[in-house]
């Protein structure tokens, strides 16, 4: 049985190991996660392996990105687990810190980002990227990788740590991977564990409307018939429409005053009984017929 990569809880355990293997010339991948890995998890874990010397994924779930009335108590944990599927891998390191070691007693800092952060999850989840951009930072101080592994699934966050990057001038590569999928389209999420059957199926209807309004976009309809369509569709399942919408893909800004060739983004999110999910599909150029 091969051995699973090494848990290490204190920051300034992790940290000196890190710029060790730096020193040596090894380039060192960061995948950060909330546990409960599953093939999504992996496939960022694949990418950073085929581009960096070590990996080293995270596992904690972080309070401050949870409002009031989220789901973090119940929010899956297994780290035993998430080791045993890591063990298949060659990560060298799994991080796996006590909420202390992130949010020391008496911490009174957050990272606070508008722009990308303030419209869709941003509205809906006031505080949820103040929380995201805050415990990412933390993480990219106690393991400071060259580069650090995200999933398309969750776009806005990924533009809002792109952002949170650049404005403190952290010396890390953002690497923003492709969404894995479920054969039927259902994108890959820890909260597909909350879904009953029934709703595991109702669920599909998130990627068939994200696939409709890439014809729609392509048959270059209107960007209100297109995000009625999507509403539409979710309604029909019996899906509770936070947003749907068609927006610019960099940085999520309405695309009526925006050039033509302006990439776009298809975005929704709802809720199945307790259960919340989103998705998203990156829009190509109106006439390309290629994608």
């Amino acid at each position: 049985m091969t051995a699973g990569p090494p848990v290490i809880e204190a920051c300034r355990t992790i940290r000196p190991q890190i710029l060790a293997a730096q020193a040596a010339g090894r380039r060192v991948g960061i995948v950060p996660t909330m546990g409960s890995l599953h093939a999504g998890h992996t496939s960022l874990v694949e990418q950073a392996l085929a581009e960096c010397d070590d990996v080293v994924v995270s596992i904690f779930v972080n309070p401050t990105q949870f409002g009031p009335h989220e789901d973090f108590d119940r929010y899956p944990r297994n780290l035993a687990a998430d080791c045993d599927l890591l063990s298949r891998h060659r990560v060298r390191w799994v991080f796996a810190p006590d909420k202390s070691e992130l949010y020391p007693p008496g911490h009174a800092t957050r990272v606070e980002v508008t722009g990308p952060a303030e419209p869709f999850e941003g509205r809906l989840r006031p505080g949820h990227f103040s929380g995201v951009a805050t415990v990412v930072c933390r993480l990219l101080q106690a393991v400071p990788a060259n580069a650090a592994y995200f999933g398309a699934k969750d776009w806005q966050q990924t533009l809002v740590i792109r952002r949170m990057v650049a404005d403190l001038g952290l010396p890390v590569e953002v690497v923003v991977c492709p969404t894995v999928r479920e054969p039927d389209g259902l994108a890959l999420s820890s909260r597909n564990a909350y879904l009953t059957p029934p709703q595991r199926q109702r669920a599909r209807a998130l990627s068939i409307a994200l696939e409709q309004a890439r014809a729609d976009w392509q048959a270059d309809r209107p960007v209100t018939v297109i995000t009625a369509g999507m509403t539409a569709s979710l309604e029909t399942a019996g899906i509770t429409v936070d947003y749907a919408d068609v927006v610019a893909a960099e940085t999520l800004e309405p695309l009526e005053d925006l050039p033509p060739e302006t990439p776009a983004i298809a975005l929704i999110a709802g809720r199945l009984g307790e259960t919340r999910l989103i998705d998203n599909l990156l829009l190509p150029p109106r006439g390309d017929t290629a994608c």
